[in-house]
């Protein structure tokens, strides 16, 4: 089988052993494998992949499983020929993926491969943080930086879809003109807008900030925190604008703050396999009518990786970049 290996920092699509599978894994064919920014710190030598994963690239996938082992055939609702989209610690940017089968999940009615690959990654970290760690209920403002990220093309339609009031910031107006598909109801250009400043205007109309998911961090983070409202979750899940702030400590327990760090990729496997039954229970049936659908901004095939990945690092893409095994 091929998969990309990652050799001195760039991505080679080559031979590579093929897999064995261990008790309660299936095999999937792959045909789709979704970029995340995971991905590039992978890349960089800042992110390894947990324990017993192979080593290249790709946390989310879709394709047909094609093998399973005995425990799986036993366990597990799946059969051989299923299109299924799977969550991984890694290993998705290959021919074949070896996937326990509590991290598979079923193609929604009407989807390509191509959207399914850009699903459980990005669907389970929405879910996580908008649900389970921000605990968010219709009604409330929520705040999702980086408005034109693969991640944001999700949050944001999630989010909506389940009533909250979406505010989302963007580096120039070519971006916010981008993402008006995503129907936020305040989209911040912070090329000529601080975000402090618009919480501080939101807060006093009447619209206090209850969550944020911040991919950024950065010194904007203290900044803000005065102008949230009482017993605001703000979810730091990457520091791509820094990994320093100042806090007033006061303004924190004054307001019942919550600051909460978060990573999907480090949760048990008990957790993720929990978010992806919430995830076919709660949201593939707002995915399947349309409400939510992923936003894909180019397909690359597997030997392209190393494009895939300049896409991210440039900051161009809107929405999910997407390998194929078509190569």
């Amino acid at each position: 089988m091929k998969a990309v290996m990652i050799r001195d920092h760039a991505l080679i699509w080559e031979d590579v052993p093929d897999l064995k599978l261990s008790e309660g894994d299936v095999l999937v064919e792959v045909h789709a494998a979704a970029v995340n920014r995971a991905d590039l710190m992978q890349v960089d030598g800042d992110y390894p992949p947990p324990a017993g994963y192979p080593e290249w690239p790709g946390l989310e996938i879709a394709g047909v499983v094609k093998e399973m082992s005995e425990t799986a055939a036993r366990d597990s609702q799946w059969k051989i020929g299923d299109p299924v989209c799977a969550l991984l610690g890694g290993g998705g940017y290959a021919q074949y993926a070896a996937v326990h089968h509590s991290m598979l999940m079923p193609v929604p009615s009407g989807l390509s491969m191509i959207e399914a690959a850009a699903l459980p990654e990005a669907f389970a970290t929405a879910y996580l943080n908008l649900f389970m760690e921000g605990g968010a209920k219709a009604g409330q403002t929520f705040l999702m930086h980086a408005g034109a990220s693969g991640l944001a093309s999700v949050v944001i339609p999630m989010a909506k879809a389940f009533g909250l009031r979406v505010i989302t910031t963007v580096l120039n107006p070519e971006k916010a003109a981008s993402i008006s598909h995503l129907k936020a109801d305040v989209v911040v250009d912070t090329s000529s807008e601080n975000i402090a400043e618009v919480l501080q205007r939101e807060a006093e109309t009447g619209h206090p900030l209850n969550l944020a998911i911040d991919c950024l961090g950065g010194e904007q983070v203290g900044a803000c925190l005065p102008y949230v409202a009482y017993g605001c979750r703000w979810i730091l899940i990457a520091t791509l604008a820094g990994d320093r702030t100042d806090v007033n400590m006061r303004t924190m327990f004054m307001k019942n703050i919550r600051l909460i760090g978060s990573t999907l990729r480090s949760k048990p496997p008990e957790i993720k396999a929990q978010i992806l039954v919430n995830l076919v229970r709660d949201i593939w049936p707002k995915v399947e009518s349309g409400e939510i659908r992923p936003t894909i901004y180019k397909v690359l095939p597997m030997a392209q990786a190393n494009a895939a990945h300049a896409l991210l690092r440039q900051g161009d893409s809107v929405g999910k970049v997407v390998l194929t095994t078509d190569c």
